[in-house]
């Protein structure tokens, strides 16, 4: 890692009025408390709001019963003692938790069995010179599968296969990671994201339907589409706008193990895995499509079955079956002991978001044990209902909103986490369905993420581009990610504007209006 003292960890090298917008972003974000206290401060304020409401004798219409129900307080006697006797229930039984814990246990092991980087490295080093570029967005936009790590494997790998290729490796470094962060939320393959979000979605819409649920998959249709549609402008943006205004590179292979080929235990660690998923998912189809089997749902129903409330089983046993057949057939996997191993290493990397969620739940149970979520709701529909701002335009203007918070805050969890109890069933007492709350929401989030300057990942990231340019800051950074966020961002809502036009599904079950 260079170590030009030169370079800055600030934004102080960011020029112009988007330099003094960021700096001013970075200077707040800065200020913000630890997710922990902020959901901690939101707690008190639920419970201090409630306790005024209640006192003014605030009541709401349930949309379900057609009953009235009055605000109940937190600082009572009775809430005081549902706080004190569910907060072990509140956090045990909060959607997000088990789901993200049983999914990161399968990626776990796929990731430290070295599955994901060999597949990622093999697709972007393979890729023949003229569609090196897409190769690099397309296997990029696929990176959350790694989650955060995708940050530090892909643009570095990515730089060296456009050197290899003699083109300009930071036009690389720069395509990769825009299409890692800003298109955190495309995939053509469920990821931990969209496990997470779903079930702090569904938590939110059980608000107002406690039978409410929204799968891992609610955003499939959309995502699968946004990530080749994605890859397509990226690429041309790095080609015809990033590449050529780029200065001739006259530096040297920075990185030169990451322009190696594959090994070949490598390359057959690969084959045995990619035929162990095929043969999982053969098997998986076969028991789900079977006359009478008891993973569908009444009358032979898909979308509300026991596998689709199991999906996320399914999920952690495909990395787990790709990870360990990649592991023995490239000896990376040489006990097993290793397997719970790793899995005990990806919930140790969770712990951080484990100790949020505990005042997470608190916060967003004691919101809708209050009735406050369902008073806001109510007020928040009928205020949309008189404005004419429903629909995929209240939508737009709700992922537009987000951008403030989504600069502020870096963890897009954490903040659908304080977003989503209060959007997600406003929207559906309008009609949407909540998968499409979700999926305007990860629009912004995802598309702004190259510019959060709280991002812990930035010093990591600019070392590594420092490889290849030394004397770069995060002004120099920022400067090659802002044309991509930007035609991301628009190209992204455009096709978000079409899709609730004509009315398509974001996921399996999940149209632009409630059913």
């Amino acid at each position: 890692m260079a170590t030009d003292t030169t370079t800055t960890l600030t934004l102080a090298d960011a020029k112009g009025v988007g330099g003094r917008i960021l700096r001013g972003i970075e200077r707040v974000g800065n200020r913000l408390p630890h997710p922990f206290y902020l959901f901690l401060i939101i707690a008190g304020l639920v419970a201090v709001a409630s306790g005024i409401a209640a006192l003014l004798g605030a009541e709401t219409i349930d949309p379900a019963t057609g009953d009235t129900v009055p605000i109940r307080s937190i600082l009572s006697g009775e809430g005081a003692v549902y706080a004190l006797t569910n907060a072990i229930t509140n956090f045990v039984s909060f959607p997000p938790l088990g789901l993200i814990i049983t999914v990161m246990l399968g990626i776990g092991v796929a990731e430290r069995l070295g599955l994901l980087k060999a597949a990622m490295r093999g697709a972007v080093l393979a890729a023949p010179g003229w569609a090196v570029t897409f190769v690099v967005v397309l296997v990029s936009l696929m990176g959350n599968l790694a989650s955060d790590s995708a940050m530090v494997i892909l643009p570095p790998l990515a730089a060296a296969a456009f050197l290899a290729a003699g083109r300009h490796p930071l036009a690389g470094f720069a395509a990769s990671y825009a299409a890692v962060v800003a298109g955190f939320s495309a995939n053509v393959v469920p990821a931990g994201t969209d496990v997470l979000l779903s079930g702090i979605t569904t938590s939110a819409a059980q608000i107002v339907d406690p039978e409410a649920s929204v799968s891992p998959v609610a955003n499939y249709f959309f995502m699968a589409t946004s990530t080749l549609l994605l890859a397509i402008v990226i690429t041309i943006v790095c080609q015809r706008y990033v590449e050529p205004r780029l200065t001739p590179y006259e530096g040297g292979d920075a990185d030169a193990d990451a322009s190696k080929p594959l090994e070949p235990v490598e390359r057959r660690g690969l084959r045995i895995a990619a035929i162990s998923t095929v043969v999982y998912l053969a098997l998986v189809a076969t028991a789900l499509l079977v006359p009478g089997s008891p993973l569908q749902g009444e009358g032979g129903e898909i979308l509300r079955s026991p596998f689709m409330t199991a999906l996320p089983i399914f999920i952690l046993f495909l990395f787990l079956v790709a990870g360990v057949a990649y592991g023995l057939g490239a000896k990376t996997l040489t006990r097993a002991t290793q397997v719970p191993e790793h899995m005990t290493a990806a919930v140790k990397d969770l712990v951080p978001f484990i100790v949020v969620i505990f005042t997470a739940a608190q916060a967003i149970a004691w919101f809708n044990w209050s009735q406050l979520g369902l008073l806001l709701a109510t007020s928040g529909a009928e205020a949309m209902e008189a404005s004419g701002l429903g629909g995929i335009g209240g939508l737009l203007l709700f992922s537009l909103f987000v951008t403030l918070p989504a600069l502020l805050l870096a963890s897009g969890s954490a903040l659908w986490t304080l977003l989503a109890p209060i959007f997600v069933p406003m929207f559906m007492l309008a009609g949407i369905d909540p998968a499409y709350v979700q999926a305007a929401f990860r629009i912004t989030d995802s598309a702004t993420n190259p510019l959060v300057p709280m991002n812990p990942m930035l010093p990591v990231v600019l070392g590594l581009l420092q490889r290849w340019e030394p004397k770069a800051g995060l002004g120099t950074l920022f400067s090659l990610v802002i044309p991509f966020t930007i035609v991301i961002w628009v190209v992204w809502l455009l096709q978000f504007l079409v899709w609730g036009l004509l009315g398509l599904p974001v996921g399996p079950g999940h149209g632009l209006e409630l059913q």
